[in-house]
């Protein structure tokens, strides 16, 4: 065990291209960085979240989603100021991750020749590409480099969506952003746009662990993108995640509409709820069953574990 757990650390140290290894970490190795995760897996090694709760998590703000985490030993995965496409469109997706550095030209040449022995074919920066399927987002850490750091163009943003159905979010820039908008349904979280091309940048690994600004980011989590930020989130915490603010936003519904009929003081509501409150909102979810996002024997399950 100890060996294998050396081996994983030597491996991702630099990027896993280093020493004829693999330009993208292999199956075991990815299961062996999400050891916490219990559930089915794609063929490359990364958590298959279920695509209902993915679905449902557009639904949940920043806060919420950042404030659990918190709750659970996670404080380095929100990632904030970016320049976003449509803001008004939040974006969530399984993160395929890639790593770029400035070029170094011997071992930009060894990931190159084996990236040939692999099978990828094209530029560098378009194998993450080939990796995407459906419900991906391809989310590159490069540098911040605007000028001359542009990671894709409308092309390559037309691929992406096409294998993905999904957009990026790129710790750098693309170009294009004219075209790329056109692109029905793809959006983009970006640092900033430059007319310029790529120089002077190579690929280091594609599905390691990433750092995106003040976020780390693995292959397989879960992204959160809106207007104000990115939240990424572990896989074996999704359905936490978006369960426990799901019933955050009903318990605010229910407040707020009995503050508002004047039933219950502020006071009241904001303190740990009585007895008395607590049978009215049993009895306020019976009347709404159209508000209530998850099924009702989650919300059961869910209730049955709380302290409220």
């Amino acid at each position: 065990m100890r060996k294998g757990i050396v081996l994983l650390v030597f491996m991702l140290i630099g990027g896993s291209a280093l020493w004829g290894q693999a330009v993208t970490l292999t199956p075991d190795q990815i299961i062996a960085l999400t050891p916490e995760w219990q559930g089915p897996r794609f063929p490359d090694g990364r958590p298959h979240t279920p695509d209902r709760l993915l679905e449902r998590l557009k639904n949940i703000s920043l806060e919420e989603a950042w404030g659990i985490l918190r709750n659970e030993g996670y404080h380095n995965q929100f990632e904030g100021e970016w320049k976003v496409m449509w803001p008004e469109k939040p974006m969530v997706g399984r993160a395929v991750t890639a790593q770029y550095m400035p070029l170094r030209p011997g071992w930009d040449n060894l990931i190159r020749e084996q990236g040939k022995k692999e099978g990828r074919i094209g530029n560098t920066n378009s194998w993450p590409i080939d990796v995407l399927r459906n419900g991906d987002i391809y989310i590159a850490d490069s540098y911040g480099k605007i000028v001359d750091g542009t990671l894709i163009g409308d092309n390559l943003g037309n691929s992406i969506y096409a294998h993905s159905n999904n957009g990026v979010i790129f710790y750098g820039s693309v170009r294009d952003w004219e075209g790329l908008s056109k692109i029905d349904g793809f959006n983009a979280w970006v640092k900033g746009y430059d007319p310029s091309y790529i120089q002077q940048m190579m690929l280091a690994s594609i599905n390691n662990p990433i750092r995106i600004g003040r976020a780390t980011v693995l292959p397989g989590d879960v992204i959160l993108a809106k207007d104000g930020g990115i939240i990424a989130i572990p896989p074996h915490l999704l359905e936490k995640v978006v369960i426990t603010a799901e019933f955050i936003a009903l318990r605010d519904q229910f407040g707020h509409q009995r503050l508002r009929e004047g039933k219950y003081t502020p006071g009241q509501i904001d303190a740990q709820w009585s007895d008395e409150i607590k049978k009215d909102f049993i009895s306020w979810l019976d009347a709404n069953p159209d508000k209530i996002p998850m099924s009702r024997e989650e919300l059961d399950a869910f209730m049955k574990d709380r302290t409220w």
